[in-house]
């Protein structure tokens, strides 16, 4: 009888252990600028065998994508379970924080008695406050954690990263000439080599993870850890990596469940298949939390595609597009089952443009090249033009994204519902991002973005945003409308009047000059800025004369700060050689503000050098 009441505890508490107290261990390995370039996606060019055996035995999701698509802004959605745009964090290196009551993930892990290290990467656009790692550095290692705590641990790997890519002398592993040259890049052995080198890079990294996962396994922890690869972003290839298209955002996401934590697993998850199950990194956060058995806290965006509180899946994902470095952009793009929905806010904008750091890549170079010399068919010269207020992708037909579906008749209710789509994310996250840069920080002052951004005096969201939406029409008939937002109290509204004019160059500059005029002694630097740039650009000599006086008392990070300085350097770079009086100021001028993140630095030198090669008739 004793044997008996024994045997129905230890069975009692084995259930118990298996579905309530006890807890996974979950394991990330990472990687950075690739996309879904495996073996297991189905691409035979690839050679990657440990992560084929991981999907074997786990499931692969074919439409996971990164929000953002690019590192920093990447990381920030995963750290947050919160949209970038939402937290005014969507520019490259621009701190912001979060409202104190709100947690990095690890936080609550660590609540829930987890072991929590990162190796090592962290580069996130908020603030770490309170608690947030055991340990994030490259001594990070579950091995490090107290005996029977549950662990969570990340290791990523830089391999394929955007800078192996072009790193020389490399041995050609891969046959070049057997690569597949998407329709937007040329068909140049430089491309094709560099192209090649990325699918190096990637079996490289695949090894380095093949040798975490051997660790997992001889430390006797392979069967009660739930093991999730990824990559940060699409490739580091020009027009992935930086770009909201699907090439940009699409990421691998490989998850494995050993049987004990099966249960945990989603209705839709088979051993060996495959999900097209819209997944994003902003739904990284609340699936860890599920999985440990946690509600995830209403203020996280994301939703749960795993574990105790798997959510509902989601019919559309998520992308968007801020400062790339130091050139000024805003983006938005829906990604459903089989189309893209993109909506350029500033599409007077080239999509190529210069960020000095793409510009080392031997590919965006020659494709430049071959560009100015006219070599390039439509697909491959799209790059190098300005944007269209809206595109529309078929990934079905169209996977390289090249066919804008936009003007189609035939697909004129996708586009509207995923038009609509946009609208009601951006209006239910409060996108901060139709702001300036520098008046998120600005209009936050005492808070947090995030918070201003649910405060209707502090940020009138329905009124900028439609003044976006208005300014970047393209319409030569809203002309009227445009002109009068350069009359609004509100100085984000008065900026979208300016940006609206300047992309509709001389009709809108020729029709809105007095008011633009007007706006060169706005009480904002933002409009005053745009205003300058549209006038320079496209009025008379009288105009451009006045225009380079206001962008010369703007370019100074120390005088006049780091946001409108970097905007007015923008303006003037765009005006080609028209602003070579402010050659001199240029080149004297501070080259690493000291009021911004470290990280952030950088871009106003790199945004010098080439403004200065510009003004001197340089390329």
């Amino acid at each position: 009888m004793k044997n008996i009441l024994s045997y129905l505890t230890f069975l009692l508490t084995t259930l118990i252990g298996a579905h309530g107290a006890d807890l996974p261990n979950i394991l990330w390995v990472t990687s950075e600028d690739n996309g879904p370039h495996l073996g297991c996606y189905g691409d035979k060019y690839a050679d990657t065998p440990n992560l084929d055996a991981l999907a074997a035995k786990g499931m692969i999701y074919t439409r996971a994508i990164s929000n953002a698509p690019v590192c920093a802004p990447a990381r920030t959605t995963i750290i947050s379970g919160m949209y970038p745009p939402s937290t005014g964090s969507e520019h490259m290196r621009s701190m912001t924080s979060l409202p104190s009551e709100y947690k990095m993930y690890p936080a609550y892990l660590r609540k829930l008695g987890y072991y929590c290290t990162n190796s090592s990467k962290e580069d996130y656009n908020l603030r770490k406050e309170g608690d947030v790692w055991h340990e994030s550095s490259r001594k990070g290692h579950w091995k490090n954690g107290p005996k029977g705590k549950p662990f969570f641990a990340i290791f990523n790997y830089t391999t394929s990263h955007e800078s192996q890519i072009r790193k020389r002398p490399h041995k050609q592993v891969h046959d070049p000439a057997k690569v597949r040259v998407p329709a937007y890049h040329p068909d140049h052995p430089e491309v094709r080599k560099d192209w090649a080198q990325y699918y190096d890079k990637i079996t490289e990294m695949d090894a380095q993870i093949g040798a975490r996962l051997k660790e997992l396994k001889d430390a006797g922890l392979e069967d009660d850890t739930i093991v999730f690869y990824f990559g940060d972003h699409g490739s580091g290839m020009p027009r992935s990596k930086r770009w909201p298209f699907f090439s940009g955002l699409n990421v691998p996401l490989i998850v494995h469940l050993p049987e004990k934590w099966k249960h945990l697993a989603s209705t839709d998850f088979k051993v060996g298949g495959k999900s097209d199950r819209r997944v994003g990194f902003v739904d990284l956060a609340p699936t860890l939390l599920s999985l440990a058995g946690m509600k995830p806290p209403a203020h996280m965006q994301g939703h749960a595609f795993l574990g105790k509180h798997e959510a509902p899946a989601q019919e559309y994902g998520y992308g968007f597009r801020g400062r790339m470095d130091e050139r000024y952009d805003m983006v938005r793009s829906v990604v459903g089952k089989r189309y893209v929905y993109v909506r350029n806010y500033m599409p007077h904008k080239l999509y190529g443009q210069h960020v000095g750091y793409m510009f080392v890549t031997t590919t965006t170079q020659v494709w430049k090249r071959l560009f100015d010399e006219g070599l390039l068919n439509e697909a491959q010269s799209h790059f190098w033009k300005t944007k269209p207020a809206e595109e529309l992708y078929d990934l079905q037909e169209d996977p390289d994204e090249v066919k804008n579906l936009a003007g189609s008749k035939k697909h004129a209710k996708i586009l509207a519902r995923m038009r609509q789509a946009h609208l009601d994310h951006v209006t239910k996250i409060r996108d901060v991002g139709f702001l300036p840069e520098g008046e998120i920080h600005s209009r936050s002052k005492g808070s947090t973005p995030y918070e201003m951004g649910h405060d209707e005096k502090k940020y009138p969201f329905e009124k900028i945003r439609s003044a976006a939406d208005l300014a970047s029409s393209m319409n030569r008939k809203d002309l009227p409308k445009i002109i009068a937002l350069l009359s609004d109290e509100d100085s984000a509204v008065r900026y979208w009047g300016a940006l609206g004019l300047l992309m509709q160059e001389k009709a809108g500059v020729g029709k809105g000059k007095d008011a633009l005029h007007e706006a060169l002694d706005d009480s904002s630097p933002y409009v005053r800025v745009i205003a300058a740039e549209a006038l320079g650009k496209f009025g008379n000599k009288k105009d451009l004369e006045k225009a380079v006086g206001v962008l010369g008392k703007t370019i100074d990070p120390v005088k006049n700060g780091c946001f409108p300085a970097m905007l007015a350097m923008n303006a003037v770079d765009h005006l080609d050689d028209k602003a070579k009086s402010l050659l001199s100021a240029i080149q004297s001028m501070p080259r690493t503000p000291t009021e911004v993140d470290k990280r952030f630095q950088g871009y106003v030198g790199r945004l010098v050098d080439t403004t200065v090669r510009e003004l001197k008739g340089g390329k």
